[in-house]
């Protein structure tokens, strides 16, 4: 990404200016730039140019002559156009395929040796999502009466499978009431999300109960109880591993942010939309700061990367820590880590 205030010389200081400050976490000047970098400008030049990019909004000057650091949007245009990966450490890899992975034989306890090994790989703290299951379509549903207002549920779901429950109704229900009911859901819900169609169905019709007709009262009273998978509320939790190592957030951003933030580890839901969020994403994903969305979360970097069983997207792997590291390092972890859990888990 290129503009009038980010040309080449511009583009060659920010990248210089933004690994300096990631190695020594200090403000950096010009003259540290020109004495300590092969960049052929001088000082006075390398000052103008600096001064454009903060005016454009890439650097920030914490105290006024302290140097530059760089803003949201500087490591942004960093990691897009200015990064350079590194390779990586194939035997730390090949560590994980050879020993952590048949040591795990249950999805569970595999989900944390990945959480681990991606921690202690990086020093960052880790998360990995656990599996989401797979889709459940409706085709066709089949009501029967039973004794003691029981109802037997038929559902057809997917291609072939059938599914057999018993639920217990309001009251007694007709074999003429029921068939009535099992029409209008088939005919209005075939080849719908299980999930998704019974939270369709119970929000228009619970709107307002006592306005719909007799068919749609037993509608109500037999699909909220018969359409439920059987994780319709998943937990979708997730593995959390290396909370010390956010302590170094604690000297930039204080003790009670650290707090806060491990709180939301501990209470989950903001962190669990953020990473449903990276479940539509076919690669890696980088927050820097703000750009999670989430204001706990605006002195850190949050990089993740799906894993797959089966061909499909199941959950996440990913990496949080300040925006002030190595991104060039810990991107293609965060990546090739994904692709072994899923070869793991296949």
């Amino acid at each position: 990404m290129k503009n009038h205030a980010v040309n080449d010389r511009a583009q060659l200081l920010l990248k210089a200016l933004v690994e300096r400050y990631i190695r020594e976490g200090q403000p950096i000047g010009s003259r540290t730039l020109s004495e300590n970098t092969d960049i052929p400008l001088s000082a006075a030049t390398i000052r103008n140019v600096l001064a454009d990019l903060e005016d454009h909004g890439y650097l920030h000057s914490p105290h006024t002559s302290a140097g530059r650091i760089p803003t949201t949007q500087g490591y942004r245009l960093f990691v897009d156009s200015l990064l350079t990966t590194k390779q990586l450490n194939d035997e730390a890899l090949a560590e994980y395929c050879l020993q952590w992975v048949p040591q795990h034989t249950d999805t569970q306890s595999l989900l944390g040796a990945t959480s681990s090994f991606l921690s202690g790989f990086t020093q960052f703290a880790s998360m990995v999502t656990l599996p989401r299951h797979k889709q459940v379509v409706l085709r066709q549903v089949e009501f029967l009466p039973l004794s003691d207002n029981r109802v037997l549920v038929i559902l057809v779901l997917n291609e072939q499978e059938v599914q057999n429950r018993i639920i217990h109704t309001d009251r007694a229900y007709s074999a003429s009431e029921l068939q009535q009911a099992a029409n209008y859901l088939t005919q209005l819900y075939a080849g719908k999300e299980l999930r998704s169609a019974r939270k369709a169905l119970l929000a228009a019709m619970e709107a307002d109960r006592r306005a719909v007709d007799s068919l749609m009262q037993t509608v109500i009273d037999v699909a909220g109880k018969a359409l439920v998978t059987e994780d319709n509320e998943p937990s979708r939790d997730y593995v959390f591993t290396g909370e010390s190592n956010l302590l170094d957030l604690a000297a930039a951003t204080g003790i009670e942010r650290l707090r806060a933030l491990l709180n939301a580890f501990t209470h989950k839901s903001d962190m669990l939309h953020l990473l449903d969020r990276c479940l539509e994403a076919d690669g890696v994903e980088i927050f820097i700061g703000e750009e999670s969305g989430y204001d706990i979360l605006d002195a850190c970097s949050v990089i993740t990367a799906p894993y797959t069983k089966d061909d499909r997207i199941v959950g996440v792997v990913g990496v949080i820590g300040p925006t002030r590291m190595a991104y060039e390092r810990v991107i293609p972890v965060v990546d090739m880590t994904a692709k072994l859990l899923s070869t793991a888990l296949n």
